[in-house]
């Protein structure tokens, strides 16, 4: 069997780590012989440092499938975007300082210095500065793009496109404004070729139109020669419904979104209840 698990939301509780009792359970899975796999917005530098953290192995479905890097370090297989085709995409999100957005390559993530300079502005505003019901949003949202463990801070952006050698596999954009969100969205829809995502209500995420959970899972799944109907999914979020789709069993986590909850097979506990633990408890019963 193979099981794949989603990270923000699902396999790191509050603090962003593996617990105890996930790893335990993921070792377990493991030494039965099942393939624990991780399928990731994040980067594979920052599911990898996660795993090693945590004393643990595992093939990464990075960057929202456009990265399938196995135990060894080895590519199987990448979906990088075309960087011509997004550039003036990328340019207009410059501009805009309501919108705070990242670059991701194969190892590493890029966040102009500016962006990064507002955001924790935003960050050391008082409560009473903060529109009402977005505050802890705000503060939420920041905290999980400071958790990010491969970050590299350009002056500029040019610096990273303009390089021949840089494939870009992922951008992703916050705001809490919907409507510059709405037209970021807009912009690269309009752009051939392209998929747009999101892991939260006030995000959006881009990628090769191939490249998504589901893709990768299942790319993973034929090449360790394991059928669909083997392949168990965890996840709490939008960008998870391509590997729900594709799974032969789905799981969602307590805190999920109601779209997934509704698809599974089986709903877990949350993430900060060590759901993954009892989400591998439940399919080894189920085996």
């Amino acid at each position: 069997m193979l099981i794949a698990l989603d990270m923000d939301g699902t396999l790191l509780n509050e603090d962003g780590k593996i617990s105890p009792e996930n790893r335990e359970a993921i070792a377990n899975a493991q030494s039965l012989g099942h393939i624990v796999a991780i399928a990731t917005g994040r980067s594979y530098m920052d599911a990898e440092r996660q795993l090693r953290l945590a004393e643990l192995e595992c093939p990464v479905v990075s960057l929202n499938g456009a990265v399938l890097t196995l135990p060894d370090g080895s590519i199987a297989a990448s979906r990088p975007l075309d960087k011509e085709d997004i550039i003036p995409a990328l340019r207009w999100m410059n501009e805009i300082n309501e919108l705070y957005y990242e670059v991701y390559t194969k190892d590493n993530v890029y966040v102009e210095l500016d962006k990064r300079v507002r955001l924790e502005k935003l960050s050391e505003l008082k409560d009473e500065d903060i529109p009402d019901g977005v505050g802890w949003l705000l503060k939420a949202m920041i905290a999980k793009q400071f958790q990010q463990a491969a970050v590299t801070y350009v002056e500029s952006m040019e610096d990273v496109w303009s390089k021949e050698d840089n494939h870009i596999y992922k951008a992703l954009a916050f705001s809490l404004n919907p409507e510059v969100l709405k037209e970021a969205s807009t912009r690269f829809a309009a752009i051939p070729g392209l998929i747009i995502t999101a892991s939260h209500e006030s995000n959006i995420e881009i990628n090769h139109k191939e490249a998504n959970k589901g893709n990768g899972v299942s790319l993973l799944a034929a090449h360790y020669g394991i059928p669909a109907e083997q392949v168990a999914v965890m996840g709490d979020s939008y960008n998870d419904l391509p590997m729900f789709e594709k799974a032969g069993y789905k799981i969602a986590m307590a805190n999920a979104a109601a779209l997934l909850k509704e698809t599974a097979d089986f709903i877990t506990l949350s993430n900060v209840e060590h759901g993954v633990a009892a989400g591998i408890r439940h399919l080894l019963d189920r085996k």
